[in-house]
């Protein structure tokens, strides 16, 4: 072959959509790095998996997936994200901040969707919501902007409350800002609060404990590392006698009080549609990153029933589901 038709070829070859570089080789490979632990992941990667499926993706006959959970340490992230490197992943998926950022430190040239990411760009992930730059993009969990809608639910259950507590992972940047915002829906509401910085599960138990017989409610932060460990949370505050808010509608399921935030599995579905937009060509630097749509509010009676609460039946009217 001569210089300049093999230059051609070369150049031919770089133009091709990903998912027909793919094809040559075999079939695009997924990999997923799901941000808890693979039980609590499972509802998500369903939803991802089934509009993969809606759109014409069919697992092992058309693309490959590689499954792995970093159970809310930033430690298992990074050392997935440089094992999915080594796998030549033809995409990334994942959520959370600090997962997306482990991606991000170790590849510019895979592209990296991201189901969900507390402010995306605050965070540094990509460059802005309309132009997402780099190899970048995703649907933003957008839990900054809610905090004060969390905390007058709350107030609504429990008018008598006046100590309030707050508990986050401030290893997150989009948890800092939420509890800013906490603290300031707290004060609009005359609440005294107090904050508990949380770096790991370590810190969990002592947050607790401290908060026992001082607060009136718990007021917890949406992050990896809190769903990772949902359900000893919720354990202990009940012990403690302490309602709880949370972030997300799967917390409150895991035995929270209350919560409202994202339909996390929504997103999922959505990442999906992202994916299939870039396995036919399109790049992650001009996909522009979207924002939730459906926000469900979650109230757990049995929890407020173990808690002596009285949940009015016209707070259960507003809410999109009722566990009893």
């Amino acid at each position: 072959m001569k210089r300049r038709q093999f230059m051609a070829a070369i150049g031919c070859a770089i133009s091709w959509p990903l998912v027909a570089r793919a094809q040559q080789r075999a079939i695009p490979l997924i990999g997923y790095l799901g941000s808890t632990t693979p039980s609590l992941d499972r509802p998500r990667l369903a939803a991802f998996l089934k509009r993969l499926g809606e759109l014409g993706w069919v697992k092992d006959r058309n693309f490959t997936i590689e499954l792995r959970w970093a159970e809310g340490s930033a430690e298992r992230a990074r050392e997935v994200a440089a094992e999915f490197v080594r796998l030549k992943v033809d995409i990334f998926v994942t959520a959370g901040t600090v997962d997306v950022l482990a991606a991000k430190q170790v590849t510019t040239s895979i592209p990296i969707v991201f189901a969900a990411a507390g402010d995306p760009v605050a965070a540094g992930l990509v460059a802005s919501f309309a132009r997402p730059g780099g190899n970048v993009t995703g649907l933003s969990l957008e839990v900054v902007g809610t905090a004060s809608k969390r905390l007058a639910l709350l107030h609504d259950l429990i008018p008598s409350m006046r100590r309030l507590a707050i508990m986050g992972n401030v290893t997150t940047h989009s948890v800092i800002e939420e509890i800013s915002e906490a603290q300031a829906a707290a004060r609009t509401l005359g609440l005294d609060a107090v904050v508990r910085e949380l770096h790991g599960a370590q810190d969990i138990d002592p947050a607790i404990e401290v908060f026992k017989g001082r607060v009136d409610a718990l007021y917890v932060c949406a992050d990896p590392l809190i769903t990772t460990n949902e359900s000893r949370i919720n354990e202990l505050a009940l012990s403690a006698r302490l309602p709880t808010m949370h972030g997300l509608p799967e917390n409150a399921a895991a035995g929270g009080l209350m919560a409202y935030g994202v339909d996390v599995p929504a997103l999922y579905r959505r990442a999906a549609e992202v994916v299939d937009k870039i396995l036919h060509g399109a790049k992650p630097a001009d996909v522009p990153v979207e924002q939730p749509t459906t926000f469900k509010f979650v109230i757990n009676l049995k929890t407020a029933k173990a808690l002596s609460l009285n949940v009015p039946y016209s707070m259960q009217l507003l809410a999109d589901e009722v566990i009893e």
